[in-house]
């Protein structure tokens, strides 16, 4: 796993087309890296358990009742429902849920990433850039 973070581009699609046996999606280096890091150890240590992933899939359907159109369905430019987002933020991690139609941030809803970075530092910040996806116009 170590040689992911020194290899080209061009060896970590080659070492996902055989790991995985199709060509890679059109993402960044870093995606490419932390999926072929989690396939080598799930080839060698084994997947998830029966059980987590039924768990995972329970989860999933309270976001979105099990409709899969739902869960892949993208808001203008939000990022997929279900995603996570982590940021640190003076030693404290928080933690925002993306929903189909609001965010979700220590059990409270919010309408944009900004009200929640607002919410965290207590000042006017672009929430976006605060959570690292950039600006909303880019994505």
């Amino acid at each position: 796993m170590a040689a992911l973070k020194i290899a080209s581009t061009a060896e970590l699609k080659q070492t996902w087309r055989d790991l995985f046996h199709r060509e890679p999606p059109p993402f960044n280096r870093r995606f490419l890296e932390i999926r072929l890091a989690y396939r080598i150890q799930e080839l060698a240590y084994g997947g998830l358990k029966r059980e987590s992933a039924k768990r995972l899939e329970l989860l999933g359907e309270q976001l979105d009742g099990g409709k899969l159109e739902v869960r892949r369905r993208r808001h203008g430019n939000r990022p997929i429902a279900g995603t996570r987002l982590i940021r640190e933020w003076q030693g404290t991690p928080c933690e925002v849920l993306v929903c189909v139609d609001h965010y979700d941030y220590n059990g409270r809803r919010y309408k944009s990433l900004s009200s929640i970075a607002r919410a965290i530092t207590g000042t006017n910040r672009n929430g976006w850039a605060f959570f690292g996806l950039g600006s909303a116009r880019s994505a």
